[in-house]
């Protein structure tokens, strides 16, 4: 006994404390918020040798030496073909409204590019809208089709949209698809992947899941793009992944998901495929950017067409920069500022942001489910609800179903859509997509959605909220204090 105690100390001694200081020096040392800092530091000393482990797997933004070397390796030809675009000097925008120059501004030193004028952007509301639109688009396309999901799951129009894919690559169409591991993990262990493969479809499981990589990388890190590109001149981006609501997570008690999608024809749908192509070149080693712009691809209305910008966040593209555009915009806000989220966890600086617009006098309303498929993150949400209210924010809790649109207008005429949440993970580790478009009468469309939205949902007061019973008060704490890592 003697023996075994001596050597438990040992380990202690030569390897765990080691390790502890370590992991500590690494937590102190990286620019990180200060309540992220001190929470990892707690739980690896309360947690013991858990922690540890927990902090190894999901503490820092680690790709693994492969992927860092191949973002390397993939970047210099992206910027190449960037340059090359630029010579089309009329499709970039040289002048914004007020309130959006700011973000494009930023966007362009940024990214390297400024904003992507003469699209045509349709705002579609609903899965049905959205799932026909793609199936019609699938079926005219004459070259390729290439798409990004975080979740596909068989079932209602999908089934139509992977016989669509089929049809068109039985056709000579070059169909390329990636989707994520974990997020369609179901999937992955269907019949589908080798039916699409079959016919030729090119289908790729994203950032795979596997107990022998749990060291070499971050195993959290998620490919959670939502993007349909056809043709170089049709595309698709939106919160919503590649399902049929009417079949989706119908045991999760949260009702159907409600999503929007934007459907965009013109030279922008160019500047996705860029991003695309960085993202299949990085999870296969093949090249395949677009073919090099001309006037078919990237002219449609030089004069007319809606003036957008596209910001690709996640680990080789420009670090905090969807951070950085979120807070840009909402200090751009004059008048009025509406979010909608399914997954409010704010970092203490865009919280800091939107209480600032409702405290000099915006009219901030924020739209969130009253309930959603992650218990951590309800409850963490709402311990931010307090010093909204008290900041003069309107809080709407959505009530006919999942609210998973994520988008933010600003005064009317400045919008932005995509796959980001507000939360830790889309700020700062996932591959995420945003669209931003600087048009009047987009914004306007964009409003009336969110105020059916609204329309929908129970207002929440100060006074209401006040009243809320103690054990509600130590959850939302608790579940709050893990709010770094949701």
């Amino acid at each position: 006994m003697a023996i075994v105690y001596i050597l438990l100390n040992l380990i202690l001694f030569l390897i765990y404390w080691p390790m502890i200081t370590i992991i500590t020096i690494r937590i102190l040392l990286k620019r990180r918020p200060v309540t992220s800092t001190l929470t990892w530091l707690l739980i690896i000393y309360i947690i013991p040798l858990l922690g540890a482990i927990a902090y190894i797997a999901f503490g820092e933004l680690y790709l693994g030496k492969k992927r860092i070397m191949k973002a390397k390796s993939v970047w210099p030809s992206t910027v190449i073909w960037l340059k090359k675009i630029k010579c089309y000097k009329y499709i970039f925008c040289k002048d914004n409204s007020n309130v959006a120059r700011p973000l494009f501004k930023l966007c362009e030193k940024r990214q390297g590019i400024s904003g992507i004028k003469g699209n045509k952007i349709q705002l579609l509301t609903n899965y049905q809208e959205a799932l026909t639109n793609i199936i019609q688009d699938i079926n005219s396309a004459n070259y390729n089709i290439e798409m990004v999901f975080y979740i596909w799951q068989e079932g209602g129009l999908v089934d139509k949209v992977t016989e669509a894919l089929i049809n068109a690559a039985n056709r000579g169409i070059k169909c390329r698809i990636m989707i994520d591991s974990a997020g369609s993990w179901a999937f992955f262990h269907s019949r589908q992947p080798e039916k699409m493969r079959k016919a030729g479809i090119e289908l790729i499981e994203s950032l795979k899941v596997n107990f022998f990589r749990f060291f070499l990388r971050r195993m959290d890190l998620r490919q959670h793009r939502k993007i349909i590109i056809i043709d170089n001149h049709i595309s698709y981006v939106g919160s919503m992944n590649m399902v049929d609501p009417r079949f989706f997570k119908q045991n999760a008690g949260v009702g159907q998901w409600i999503d929007i999608v934007v459907r965009m024809e013109g030279p922008v749908s160019t500047i996705l495929g860029v991003i695309y192509a960085f993202d299949w070149e990085m999870e296969t080693g093949q090249l395949i950017l677009p073919t090099h712009p001309n006037s078919k691809i990237i002219q449609f209305e030089q004069t007319k067409g809606n003036t957008t910008q596209i910001i690709a966040s996640g680990p080789g593209f420009p670090e905090e920069l969807i951070q950085q555009s979120l807070i840009t915009a909402i200090f751009s806000a004059r008048n009025k500022l509406i979010l909608t989220t399914p997954y409010f966890v704010p970092s203490d600086t865009l919280m800091y942001a939107i209480c600032t617009a409702a405290m000099r006098g915006v009219e901030v309303l924020i739209v969130i489910p009253n309930k959603n498929n992650f218990f951590l993150v309800r409850w963490a949400s709402r311990a931010f609800y307090s010093q909204l209210l008290e900041s003069g924010v309107k809080i709407y809790q959505f009530n006919d179903g999942l609210l998973h649109t994520k988008s933010l207008s600003v005064d009317g005429e400045l919008s932005l859509l995509g796959s980001v949440n507000l939360d830790m993970r889309s700020l700062w580790l996932n591959f995420e997509i945003t669209v931003v478009i600087d048009d009047k009468n987009f914004g306007n469309d964009l409003i009336f959605v969110q105020y059916d939205y609204i329309s929908r949902s129970i207002p929440l007061t100060q006074k209401t909220w006040n009243k809320r019973p103690l054990w509600n008060r130590i959850i939302e704490r608790i579940c709050y204090f893990f709010s770094p890592f949701l």
